[in-house]
């Protein structure tokens, strides 16, 4: 395991620290053991949350360093037994004495292999999954309200429809975002998966925060607009691009880190 050293630089401190303020108890993004984190160190390895570490308290013991060729292979297996993928994950680990992965280690291995991203983090907002909990989810992650959002968020997200947690996840997971990529020709922000909860990703931490953020945001105002008119306000799909292509948008996308 990477030690932490300059904690502005190192990969490990960073995505600790983004642990500590995706876990914070007022943001009521996770409690107990929920969620997940995750980071590159290198071409070949991550370092991921360890299953039933809790986000807020996060320390080096409570994650493990995995490589990507022992968990990218499984997202082309038709059928693992529970049994299988525990050891899977138990192997993946580079040092042998470290605590079991998360079981979600293997969408963090792929999504972590997208262009640009260096960071993931994953979380259950209570604002958030009280949309993707109704019938409005899939409306949530395909409309835009207002510009942060766009900046923040991207110009859609991702949808995945309710899928059992795990190997059949990661897969749909892969599955929605290179037909995401294919459509919009470039990398998803936000991954809202549907009775579960959601993901963010980007090149540093910052961006990963701000997303997450941004998500609840969006999601306590679109609860509170449809309570208001039945349906909120979108903004149009040219409006959208509007503001996906501005230069002032990129500009300060770039100031904040994202």
């Amino acid at each position: 395991m990477a030690t932490p050293t300059d904690s502005s630089s190192n990969p490990l401190s960073r995505m600790l620290e983004l642990s500590h303020q995706l876990g914070r108890e007022e943001r009521k993004l996770a409690i107990l053991g929920e969620g997940n984190t995750s980071a590159r160190l290198s071409d070949g390895t991550f370092v991921v949350k360890a299953s039933g570490s809790n986000l807020a308290t996060l320390s080096e013991s409570g994650v493990s360093e995995c490589r990507f060729d022992s968990l990218i292979p499984l997202l082309s297996t038709q059928e693992m037994s529970d049994l299988a993928i525990d050891e899977a994950l138990f192997a993946a680990r580079v040092m042998a004495d470290a605590k079991k992965p998360s079981v979600e280690a293997i969408f963090h291995a792929y999504l972590l292999t997208l262009p640009g991203v260096n960071f993931v983090g994953h979380t259950h907002p209570i604002a958030v999954n009280a949309i993707l909990c109704s019938k409005h989810a899939r409306t949530f992650a395909t409309r835009r309200l207002f510009p942060d959002e766009i900046v923040c968020c991207g110009v859609e997200s991702v949808f995945v429809p309710y899928t059992d947690p795990g190997l059949k996840l990661s897969q749909a997971i892969q599955t929605a975002v290179e037909d995401y990529i294919r459509r919009v020709s470039r990398a998803p922000r936000v991954i809202l998966l549907e009775n579960h909860g959601m993901i963010a990703l980007g090149a540093g931490p910052e961006a990963v925060l701000a997303a997450t953020l941004m998500a609840v945001k969006a999601a306590e105002i679109f609860a509170g607009a449809a309570a208001l008119s039945g349906e909120p306000q979108f903004l149009t799909a040219e409006q959208v691009e509007r503001i996906a292509g501005r230069p002032d948008e990129h500009y300060r996308q770039k100031a904040l880190g994202l």
